[in-house]
Formats: C-alpha cells, structure tokens, sequence
C-alpha cells in the first residue's frame, strides 16, 4: 500500500532534512524587547518604482527606530520576468537613498546568517517544508492541464460561482496516494498546491498595523505552492523565508491585502506565528481630473531613475516620501526645523488609509531646501558628481574653474535664510551658465530686453558714466551707495518713496537701474545678489560686458 510518505520521498528523494531541522539552523533572533525585522523583497524586473522605494523607506526606517534590523530579500523565482543586472542596481539605487541595508542580498555578496537571501538559491528550504506538508496531508500534487483549468474557470463563470481552485473544484485534491504516486512515475507534470481547510463562506479577524481589525474572507484556494520547474510561487516562498528570517513586521502596498487570507491560512497551517502585517496606501497621480496609481508605463516619477537623471538630491525625495508617509512630519519640519529622518519618530498607526497624491511642486519645496543647507563644498561636489554622469556642460563649467564654481554657489547661501535658486542640481547650469564668457555671448547675440520706457541712449549714458564707479573692493553697502550717486547724475530716483509719489518725475527708479546693470551682465532680470555676481566677473570683465552691450545698443 503507498503511503504518504512512499509519495513524498517519490517526489523529493534527496530532501533529508524537516522543518525542525530548519528552526535549528535559523532560530530566533535576538533583539531588544519590541524590534522589529522588516525586510525589502524586490524582484530583479526592472528599475526601483517610487512606490518601492516608499516601502522601502518604511521598512528601514520601523527597523531603525526600534533598534532592530532591516534586510534585503531578492524574489527572482519569476525568471520569465528577471533583467539581468537589474538585482544590483536595485542595491546601489537603495544606496544612494542612504538606505541602509543591515542583512541579506548586498549585490556581490550576502551579509547575514539567515541565508541565502535569493530564493532561488533556497530551494532546498522550500522542498523541505513542502516534503513535510505532503506528510502532513498539508499539500498535494497536483496533475490538471491548463485546458482542464479554463473549462473549469468557464463553468465557474457561467454558474456566477468564485473562480479557482477550491473544493468541488480542486480537480486532483480527492487522488489518493496510490493514484498520485503512479502518475507521477509515468511521468506525468504535476504542480503542488497546498491543501486549504479554509471555507470562502467564513470570515477571519486579522488586524493591519495600519488599518486596524479587518474582517476577511476566509481563503478556502489550493494555491500552487510549486511549480513545475521546481520553483515556488510567491505565496508560498514569502511565508516560509519570513518564518526562516524572522521577519516580525511585513509593509507593503495595499494591492497586497486580498492575499492576507492566503498568507494567514498557510502561516497557521504550517503552525508558523505570521508576522505583523502593513499594508502601505498607494501612490497616485492626478490623471484628467481623476486619481490613479503611478504607472511604470505612463510615468516617468514612477521610476527613482527619474529623480537621480534629473538630479534630484535622492534625501530629499526621501524627505518628501516622509510627508507623504506621516503627515505630522510636516509639523515636526515646521517645529522642529531639523530635516533629518532620524531625529523623527515613525507611527505606521499615523499613515492615511488613502492613496497619497504625488505633488511635484512639494517636491521641489523640499528640494530646494535641502540644497539651501548644504554648504558650497557639499553642494559644489555632489553637483559635480552628478553632472559627471548626466550633465556634460555643467562639467565643463566646473572644469574650467573649480574654486569659482564654489564661490559661485555661495552666493547668498550661508545665512539665516539661504536662497533657494535650485531644486536638482538640473537646475544650476541654466542659472549660472551667464558667467561662462562663451555662454554670455550667445545671450547677447540674442538679444537683451531692457525696460521699453527708458531711453536706449539714456542707458547708454549711464553706463558709460557706471564703468567710473565700478569698485568691487568695497563693502556691498557702500557699492550700493555708489550705484545710487551715478544713478542720481541721469535722474534716477534714490528714494523709492518719493519715486512712487511722483514716477513720472524721473527717468525710473534705483531699482531700474540696478536691473540695466543686471541685465548687462548677466541677461536676466533675476538673478542672485548682484553685488556678490560683479566680484566674481571682476571689474575688468564687468566693463567688458558694459562696453560689448553699449556697442550693440
């Protein structure tokens, strides 16, 4: 008579090791009352989604504020899917985040005694637990062809009944051992499903971290737990490598929680204690007047590869990510004025149940204030590594001279309230190309737009007569003092109070005339501090300029 067991060593021979033999070799950890383990499992498919990286912030961060540990899990048993190369880009884009990963897959290396950290490297885990389930009546093999399963699926329909494979409709559940073991022989493929006690009539408790007690349909589906080739479905492997890692603490995207019932039902089977669970909101878009998910198809923010090309300083997505996260964070940053996450305490009990709408303008808020406190040696090199990658004119900028770049950088920046020209280190050549003379010839050549009321020739005047005051050894007040005597000489007002009171009295204001030497050697009407601009031209190439533009005047 073939016995369960004669089944089980039929379809792994070679697997002499239980499940007991597994909690020997990965037992439990040893944290500080209250840690958790979370993990980030991505598949190697692709680039980093914004999405994921939100999750992956969470989960580092619950590690981190607990003093536990927060590891990396690659999920490559969809080899259909798999990007050669993608697996370690996903860890270098982590680091480049600051993420920290303490445990698991580190690109060329693993880190970790919980091992291996690639689940297609722990077939012999998967293989065990199943082996010990087919003993335990717990699994089954499983020998329905895909035509089998989409009659089955059309008569399900057609009877407006749940679809899958469950009950009467789990074709093979019922073969009995002998049956199953001589098919097999034959050679016959097969899958092996797990064997649900579970009734889709029935409800379970299951309390989410974020969302509270949820009442859930009871799953009653024989899922495939292994493939035919050998692998195992996600389902299955997640709940046995976060039982052998000790994950006590699972975040990811709400798409996830219809499968909660899935997990449960196989983490109670085995006698495993699930994890805690948070299931995090999605991340939307606003779409012609509707909210939907980012989309890997449709949206270029929906891969972190668009917030490094564009030059985004990667903390502060993070720090956006965190707004998103917690809305008290914003409160903190008001209060607190300290941007750092670590000084911020993190609820999963504080995340809104709702999907959270990407906001590029807040993005660019915080962007720009990140890069306001970095000093210029800070901002000058990461800049400059930036553009290394994405940005050759920048280089060649920074190239020509170093030292200037940083000065400046520093224009208006170290003080109370720094300036705020640049949100992604995109922003910066467009703001400061003018100082490049090869680049303030093409503005020129283009055309400078001075305001239409004042006379050309007046201009012209005033800025023969300015080359005589130009001294940039003085202090900035008494620069301006100077600008406001020869501006007075071509009936500039000085007193913009007596200017509002009579404009038509004179040719314009003191402020008209700082913006004809603006204009002059910059061709913008805004820019940085003047003052600080005309230093670093030095006054030999500010007099250039003045006489290049008088010339075309």
């Amino acid at each position: 008579m073939i016995t369960k067991k004669d089944l089980a060593e039929l379809i792994f021979p070679d697997v002499n090791e239980t499940i007991e033999d597994l909690e020997k070799r990965y037992p439990e950890r040893n944290l500080e009352n209250g840690a958790f383990v979370t993990r980030f499992a991505p598949s190697p498919t692709g680039f980093l989604h914004t999405g994921s990286l939100f999750t992956a912030m969470i989960a580092s961060k619950c590690a981190k504020d607990t003093n536990g540990i927060f590891y990396l899990r690659l999920e490559d048993t969809d080899t259909k899917r798999e990007i050669e190369g993608s697996a370690n880009k996903l860890v270098e884009q982590l680091h480049e985040f600051n993420i920290d990963i303490n445990e698991g897959f580190l690109g060329d290396s693993f880190k970790g005694i919980y091992g291996p950290y690639v689940q297609s490297e722990r077939k012999n885990i998967y293989r065990t637990v199943i082996k010990d389930m087919i003993l335990k009546d717990l699994a089954y093999p499983d020998f329905a062809s895909e035509e089998e399963l989409q009659k089955l699926r059309e008569e399900q329909t057609a009877r407006k009944e749940i679809t899958g494979y469950y009950g009467k409709y789990a074709l093979y559940r019922g073969l009995s051992d002998e049956e199953a073991y001589n098919r097999i022989k034959n050679g016959d493929p097969y899958v092996i499903r797990f064997k649900s006690k579970g009734n889709h009539e029935n409800k379970i408790k299951v309390k989410d971290e974020i969302r509270g007690e949820l009442l859930l349909t009871e799953n009653d589906q024989d899922i495939v737990i292994l493939k035919s080739d050998g692998l195992p479905t996600y389902h299955f492997a997640h709940v046995c490598d976060d039982h052998f890692m000790r994950t006590n603490l699972v975040t990811r995207g709400e798409e996830w929680l219809p499968s909660l019932p899935i997990h449960i039902d196989i983490f109670r089977s085995l006698g495993f204690k699930p994890p805690k669970y948070a299931h995090l909101p999605v991340i939307m878009k606003m779409d012609e007047g509707k909210r939907r998910k980012l989309s890997k198809r449709k949206d270029s923010e929906a891969s972190v590869d668009y917030f490094l090309e564009k030059g985004y300083e990667p903390y502060s997505l993070l720090v956006y990510l965190m707004t998103i996260a917690n809305s008290n964070y914003e409160d903190f940053l008001v209060s607190q004025k300290d941007y750092s996450l670590d000084h911020f305490k993190f609820s999963l009990k504080k995340m809104s149940l709702d999907g959270a709408l990407f906001d590029n303008e807040k993005l660019n808020f915080y962007a720009k204030e990140i890069l306001s406190r970095m000093n210029k040696e800070e901002i000058a090199k990461k800049s400059y590594e930036w553009a290394k990658k994405y940005d050759q004119n920048l280089v060649n900028f920074i190239e020509k001279d170093y030292s200037k770049y940083e000065e400046i950088l520093n224009i208006e920046r170290e003080k109370k309230n720094p300036r705020k020209d640049y949100a992604k280190y995109s922003d910066i050549y467009e703001v400061i190309k003018f100082f490049d003379n090869d680049e303030y010839l093409k503005l020129l050549n283009n055309g400078f737009e001075f305001n239409p009321s004042i006379d050309k020739n007046v201009i012209k005047d005033f800025l023969n007569e300015y080359k005589n005051y130009i001294d940039l050894t003085l202090d900035e007040s008494t620069w301006y003092n100077k600008i406001k005597e020869c501006a007075a000489k071509f009936n500039f007002c000085i007193d913009m109070k007596a200017y509002k009171a009579d404009p038509s009295g004179y040719v314009g204001s003191i402020n008209d005339a700082c913006e004809i030497v603006r204009i002059v050697v910059t061709g913008r009407k805004v820019t940085p501090n003047l003052f600080a601009i005309l230093k670093i031209l030095t006054k030999e190439e500010v007099i250039r300029r003045i006489d290049l533009v008088i010339s075309r005047l």
